[in-house]
């Protein structure tokens, strides 16, 4: 339901990231036959699987014949951290601004499974990286604003490309959030759920604040130099 190409995006040397390069998506578990050809059709030579082990657990068995790797990017869901996290998203006015704060807050607390996932799609020797989580929205969408952030595309842009993940899910959105318990489990799927241009917007300003830019956060949380250029050369 939410996949697409990070190709074709402006940079500021005045050109466009280059197709082919990084796909991002929601689980490719969901794939039927077809899919998984269409997958290995377009060129993708390595899978980087960012969800949680149970997440992975629940999976159907199946054979693959493409490189995968998985990368958990955030603890599991039991784990005590997400409490404090959940302080964090209950103490701000709005879901916009929650939205924003969470990711700021994994971002630093998890910068070291970021500089992971982007080795392993940097590092990807065949083809193109698919690069996905369970929606592709928020796991996926913080590692591909990196990667752009990374090649030159303006925060904007990016921005504007992780609001699309918000269109393209919102018939499951949307049955998701009716099936909730009580009015204040739909509360906060509804909160959850919010994917603004903004947020990501907010997210990308702070980051060049605190660290000045994606570069510099990556070098700081342990990435080598060399990782670091191959990840920025990756869809120019």
């Amino acid at each position: 339901m939410n996949v697409r190409d990070l190709g074709g995006l402006p940079t500021a040397d005045g050109g466009t990231t280059r197709h082919g390069a990084v796909v991002r998506a929601d689980s490719v578990r969901q794939l039927s036959d077809a899919g998984w050809s269409a997958l290995v059709g377009y060129g993708i030579g390595r899978i980087v699987d960012l969800r949680w082990h149970s997440e992975l657990a629940a999976d159907p068995p199946r054979k693959l014949s493409v490189d995968t790797v998985h990368i958990p990017l955030f603890p599991e869901p039991d784990s005590d951290l997400w409490s404090e996290i959940d302080a964090i998203d209950g103490a701000e006015p709005d879901a916009v601004a929650a939205k924003g704060a969470v990711y700021v807050e994994c971002l630093e607390r998890f910068a070291p499974s970021f500089v992971t996932a982007v080795d392993a799609v940097a590092g990807t020797r065949d083809g193109g990286a698919l690069v996905h989580c369970m929606g592709g929205k928020d796991r996926t969408g913080l590692v591909s604003a990196l990667l752009l952030r990374l090649a030159g595309v303006s925060i904007e842009d990016i921005a504007e490309d992780y609001a699309l993940s918000g269109e393209n899910l919102r018939a499951a959105t949307d049955e998701w959030i009716a099936t909730s318990a009580d009015e204040n489990e739909r509360r906060r799927r509804e909160r959850i759920a919010v994917t603004p241009a903004s947020a990501m917007a907010t997210v990308l300003r702070e980051l060049e604040a605190r660290h000045g830019g994606a570069r510099e956060y990556l070098l700081r949380a342990g990435a080598h130099v060399d990782l670091v250029d191959r990840a920025e050369a990756l869809l120019r």
